[in-house]
Order: C-alpha cells, then sequence, then structure tokens
C-alpha cells in the first residue's frame, strides 16, 4: 500500500498509513468491499486528494492481487503433475489476455474495436480521448507505466510464500496431510474465493473451497475445523491490529494533519 501511494499519489511516511490500514482491517470483519471503500474515504481525507482517485489505486492493487494469485495457482497446477485439475490452466492465459486489453485501453487508448480492426483490416486509428478512460476511478491504470503491474505482483510474493508455508507446516497438527504442489496450486484460488464479498467475515465460501480442493486428503469435518481455526487466527491478528490503531484512525478524520504532496 505504502509503496503504491507513492507512486500515484507522493510520498508519505509508513507510520501515517497503520491508521488507514487498520480501518480497513476493522471493516473488512463485515464486508471486503466496504473496507476498500472505507481505505480509499480514509487515504483520500488524510492525503487532500480525490476520493475516487485513492479509489482507483485500492483497485488496482486489488486486481493486481488476483493476477500475484492466479500466477502461484498456475505455477502449482504446472508442476503438481498430471493428476491435478489441469483444466483450470486456461485461467491464466485468460487473465493475461483481459489485462492486455484492459492495460491497451487505460494506458495507451486503444480500444477493443480498434485491436478487432487490425487484426482484420491491419487498420489502426489513431487513438480518440475522452471516455471512460478518462474517468478519476481509471486514473491509476492510466498513469502506470506497464513495469509498476510486475513490481506489485513480485511485492506481493513473499508474504504470500510465507502463507503457503504456515498453512503447509500447520496442517499436520490438525492430522491433514498435504502435497506442497498441491497447496500451492489451491491455496491462492481459496483466497480468491474468500475475498468474494458474498459472506461475513470470508465465513462459509473459504470452508466450502477448503473441502472442495482438499478432500482427498482428510475427512470433510476435519478440513472444515482446520480452515475455521486458520481463518480465526488470521482474522483476529488483523482485528486487534485494526482495533490497536482505530483510535489514531478516530484523531485523524477528526483533526486530518495534511500531507504535502
Amino acid at each position: 500500500l505504502a509503496t503504491a501511494i507513492r507512486w500515484f499519489h507522493g510520498p508519505i511516511p509508513v507510520v501515517e498509513l497503520l491508521p488507514a490500514r487498520a480501518v480497513s482491517y476493522v471493516v473488512a470483519l463485515f464486508n471486503t468491499n466496504l473496507a476498500r471503500g472505507a481505505l480509499a474515504g480514509y487515504l483520500a481525507r488524510r492525503l487532500n486528494q480525490p476520493v475516487l482517485q485513492l479509489g482507483s489505486t485500492v483497485i488496482f492493487l486489488v486486481l493486481t492481487e488476483y493476477t500475484h494469485l492466479v500466477s502461484w495457482a498456475t505455477l502449482g497446477l504446472v508442476l503438481a503433475g498430471p493428476e491435478t485439475r489441469r483444466e483450470l490452466l486456461w485461467v491464466l492465459p485468460a487473465v493475461a489476455g483481459t489485462w492486455l486489453v484492459f492495460l491497451a485501453y487505460t494506458r495507451f487508448n486503444v480500444r477493443p474495436a480498434d485491436l478487432l480492426r487490425l487484426a482484420r483490416r491491419g487498420d489502426a486509428r489513431s487513438p480518440r480521448a475522452g471516455g471512460m478512460r478518462e474517468w478519476a476511478l481509471l486514473r491509476t491504470f492510466r498513469v502506470a507505466p506497464v513495469r509498476r503491474y510486475a513490481q506489485i505482483v513480485l511485492l506481493r510474493a513473499p508474504m504470500f510464500f510465507l502463507s503457503l508455508c504456515l498453512h503447509f507446516f500447520a496442517a499436520p497438527t490438525f492430522g491433514i496431510h498435504i502435497p506442497f504442489l498441491e497447496m500451492l496450486a489451491f491455496l491462492p484460488i481459496i483466497f480468491m474465493i474468500a475475498a468474494l464479498p458474498i459472506t461475513v467475515a470470508h465465513l462459509g465460501t473459504t470452508q466450502a473451497a477448503w473441502i472442495f480442493f482438499f478432500s482427498a486428503y482428510a475427512p470433510p469435518e476435519r478440513l472444515l475445523v482446520f480452515s475455521l481455526a486458520a481463518h480465526a487466527t488470521f482474522t483476529a491478528t488483523r482485528a486487534m491490529l485494526g482495533l490497536l490503531f482505530t483510535p489514531k484512525a478516530y484523531a485523524d478524520l477528526v483533526h486530518p494533519p495534511r500531507v504535502a504532496v
């Protein structure tokens, strides 16, 4: 978050972003999308910048997070062997193709219709100004160089790998033995399913995903207990961190100090 804010909105000390994260962690207990909106709103007030521009950066982080998880899952599917669900391998090319079309439009103002026209007749028209591309909600995508996408994905990699190792070594304490490559293939998918804003505190979808992908390695009730324990630990840790910085966040909202940008 601090890196993205520095790239697209100006310098800000990391410590100044802790209350913003606190707000999003607490709100995320109820709804993920609401937490993202709260994060954008807090940062907009804190930085004295348009909320839609901050919202653009939050959406940028969300979409690159999904891309990062899809990349890990594809790596796991490729390495795990033929017995793994290879039918999921189409996901990475689909995500890559979607990103290319989206990037061509937001960064280079090339519409999908222009790409089709170029592919069919070799007729490339000059980019046209205006349209959805100019929306404030797409500002970060419009100004971000291509390398920033890759850099954000790489910055996320160590945290996911740490989470992967924690799940892998914690599972045997519940009598669950899942091969590492299987965990690598499907844990990112579970994280993506958990991020869907359709349940309170991600309960239900996460547990169903654990049972669906790993039922070959443990009974459903054992997988349910492990997923609940892991989820409760993760959620409680984030909530405690959030509550720790909530007073500071409240003070900033009531009397926000201005950051020069």
